[in-house]
């Protein structure tokens, strides 16, 4: 009895059960009183033994019934000490079985606690691109949670009106749609495809770090080759000249599974990593991707980028 008494003063003072269970002392008191309450509500008063009950007595026991007289008992009576042991031992049990309580309590009310903030994060949607071209509409879930530099760069760019009045000027079927050369503006230029952002403009990245990116050498952001998504259909992927950090406001929107082109996949050299996904319209993009092109792949009819919007701020 000693010894369980020690593990229920134990459990009662662990740091980490007051901790989860935020139990104070006057708890603790409590789950101790129930060792000496367990004691004595089974220990009952002392008796002469009495004799068994009759046959007849045994009988009606056995059917559920209760044939003897008040106050009769069956068998001899257990001596003080030994029903002093016996409620001690239903005390402790007790007191083990509350103190459990009060850690299931407390770990639930933590986990309470933090469920708040748990929750919030997980139900922060990431933002969607709402792109108007002259073909139609379609949206594309931007992983804002995953790619926060890429997909802050683009937003950025989106939101100053950087992509609007820009042509689509280079679409091949069961490949890819390309977009976002500023030269494009002007749907026959040949220079369309080698532009980006005004070098040394900056944007902040909206992952709640506050950290500034500024573009440079030719309006190139750092490489985010960080996340492993796929070059999958519906994905948008960055566009670069194959060197490294060389990306800036071009993208591909892919109608195939052009996996040769993620960066993990050290089958070829490309390395473009994905930021984006198609949500609704994606057999419009299929549809751009199979206009009539010249043998530059540019569109006959241009495919003109009327504007993106941001939702979901």
């Amino acid at each position: 009895l000693k010894g369980m008494l020690a593990q229920v003063q134990a459990l009662v003072f662990r740091r980490d059960v007051n901790r989860a269970g935020n139990m104070s002392m006057k708890s603790a008191s409590c789950l101790l009183a129930l060792y000496f309450v367990g004691a004595a509500a089974f220990a009952p008063s002392v008796q002469q033994p009495t004799p068994l009950l009759s046959s007849s007595a045994s009988v009606a026991a056995s059917k559920g019934q209760r044939p003897f007289a008040a106050g009769e008992t069956v068998g001899p009576q257990p001596r003080p000490a030994a029903a002093f042991g016996a409620g001690a031992f239903i005390g402790v049990v007790a007191a083990f079985a509350a103190a459990a309580g009060a850690v299931r309590s407390g770990a639930s009310g933590l986990s309470a606690r933090k469920a708040p903030v748990a929750s919030r994060m997980a139900l922060r949607a990431n933002p969607v691109a709402v792109f108007e071209t002259s073909m139609g509409t379609f949206k594309a879930e931007l992983y804002l949670d995953q790619m926060p530099i890429t997909v802050s760069n683009f937003m950025d760019l989106a939101q100053t009106g950087f992509y609007n009045g820009v042509h689509f000027h280079r679409v091949i079927p069961n490949f890819m749609c390309q977009f976002g050369c500023p030269n494009a503006k002007d749907p026959k230029s040949r220079a369309a495809g080698t532009g980006g952002p005004q070098d040394g403009t900056s944007y902040t990245v909206l992952d709640g770090s506050g950290q500034t990116v500024t573009r440079r050498n030719g309006g190139n952001i750092p490489d985010e080759l960080t996340a492993k998504l796929g070059n999958e259909p519906g994905t948008l992927s960055m566009a670069n000249t194959g060197r490294p950090n060389s990306g800036g406001s071009q993208f591909f929107i892919n109608v195939n599974n052009n996996s040769f082109l993620n960066w993990f996949d050290r089958s070829t050299p490309s390395a473009h990593p994905v930021f984006g996904k198609i949500t609704e319209g994606y057999d419009l993009v299929e549809k751009i991707s199979k206009v009539r092109t010249d043998r530059n792949d540019s569109p006959d009819t241009p495919v003109m980028m009327q504007s993106i919007t941001i939702e979901g701020l």
